[in-house]
């Protein structure tokens, strides 16, 4: 079967299953589904995160003095830094890498055909630091591209990658690298990214967001044994993993889904390693919010596309589960846009009673469970990182806003997404833009 008929078939799933309900049985299946599929599954991950706590992480020493445990051998560690106009923020990201307190590593910038200043400010900064060598593309190649010319030139077997406008924890290497190090069939090790971007509602927001919702998901996710994605802006990996895998694909909008995916594939595991922070900058304005997570949709459509068809044998048994999962999402998402159309088409012309939505708000008892899952949720995850990033309770109150904005932020992206890559999949090459970096920086 080619992509493209694939593709329709599951596109007409997908959208067959709501609006099947909606035509031959009731609009009260929908409600029930759209109300109660998020709170299955902020119970799964409040369960797997609190598992993941109790099994391994409330063990860890943590704390400013702590000292990571050594890497056994003490490798040499490639850290890989892509960059595409970083001028304002590459300094800090490149010193902050150059300042690990594992000393055996090297630096490695890839300039990505930078319209800026960038190349000059890495150049002199390489003048200044031994362990700092730079790459220059002549034209933005992506930075799937980016992280390949990386990789061919270090010379090291682990290469720790990050975004160019992160800032690594002085503790980070011996974090990442360790599992790889201990574990031989660990391909990667995903870090936790956490946000410097405060300054706007949307910017709070989010550092709710990595961990309550971010943070849980990858801690459930590691329990079961199987990572939809590490996290681009922070995460090592294994080079005879990357070797045996093909590295980066060029075509894929999210580099980082789709490696992991392949990785995994390939029986390759990936873990999740909380300690291993990195501080991130993210997108403070509605604009700059709808474009990322609209790119990560795709990304996450694109994968999808690209797996479905040729992991059904049992040897990949492992990851149904994810793929049961996305599709279970992208139906829920379509299931609450078409409520919420019936809903407004019912203000103005009669429907049949079984069509018919009174209302969209959760009847008291429903609204009400939700209301306290979702806060348990917030008061799990804060008391599981609150030892990463002490004043994280006084997010709180910002987070109770996210519920709303993430079904709402869901909806809109996967029901623009998840038909134009069902329809047309990707097969040109991935290049980014320099994304929204926020309105204030401040440092961690």
């Amino acid at each position: 079967m080619t992509d493209r008929l694939l593709a329709l078939v599951i596109l007409c799933l997908v959208l067959s299953v709501p609006f099947g309900a909606a035509l031959l049985w009731t609009t009260d299946l929908i409600l029930d589904f759209v109300f109660f599929y998020p709170l299955f599954m902020s119970s799964l991950w409040m369960c797997g995160g609190w598992y993941y706590w109790l099994h391994w992480e409330r063990h860890w020493e943590w704390g400013a003095d702590v000292i990571p445990p050594p890497l056994r051998g003490d490798p040499l560690v490639s850290i890989l830094i892509p960059c595409h106009n970083e001028f304002d923020h590459g300094a800090d990201t490149i010193l902050a890498a150059l300042n690990q307190r594992y000393t055996k590593i090297e630096v490695i910038a890839i300039d990505d055909g930078s319209s800026d200043g960038t190349g000059a400010m890495l150049d002199q900064l390489a003048l200044d630091h031994d362990k700092l060598r730079v790459i220059h593309l002549a034209q933005n190649q992506g930075k799937a591209m980016a992280l390949r010319m990386g990789a061919l030139a270090a010379r090291s077997e682990y290469l720790v990658c990050i975004d160019g406008d992160a800032i690594l924890d002085q503790n980070a290497v011996p974090y990442l690298v360790g599992p790889l190090l201990n574990h031989p069939r660990v391909g990667a090790v995903t870090g936790n990214p956490r946000i410097r971007t405060r300054s706007t509602l949307i910017g709070r927001i989010q550092v709710g967001e990595f961990s309550s919702i971010v943070g849980l998901i990858k801690r459930t996710q590691r329990v079961y044994g199987q990572v939809f994605t590490v996290s681009g802006v922070v995460a090592a990996f294994r080079r005879r993993a990357l070797d045996r895998v093909g590295y980066w694909s060029l075509d894929m909008v999210t580099e980082d889904i789709d490696i992991s995916w392949k990785l995994q594939r390939d029986h390759w595991s990936i873990f999740f390693e909380p300690r291993a922070l990195c501080w991130i900058l993210m997108p403070e304005t509605l604009r700059g919010l709808w474009k990322q997570r609209l790119r990560w949709a795709q990304g996450g459509a694109e994968v999808f596309l690209k797996n479905i068809s040729n992991i059904w044998s049992w040897r990949h048994r492992r990851l149904w589960f994810m793929v049961l999962e996305y599709c279970i999402s992208s139906i829920w998402a379509f299931a609450l846009m078409l409520s919420i159309g019936l809903w407004a088409l019912g203000a103005f012309v009669a429907l049949p009673n079984h069509m018919h939505i009174e209302t969209l708000i959760p009847p008291a008892f429903t609204g009400m469970v939700l209301a306290m899952t979702c806060l348990l949720q917030f008061c799990l995850s804060i008391f599981i990182d609150h030892r990463y990033e002490p004043k994280l309770s006084r997010s709180l109150y910002w987070v109770i806003w996210y519920p709303l904005a993430y079904w709402m932020i869901n909806l809109l992206t996967t029901s623009w997404s998840f038909p134009k890559v069902m329809l047309k999949h990707r097969r040109s090459r991935a290049r980014w833009e320099s994304p929204d970096r926020g309105i204030k920086a401040p440092t961690s």
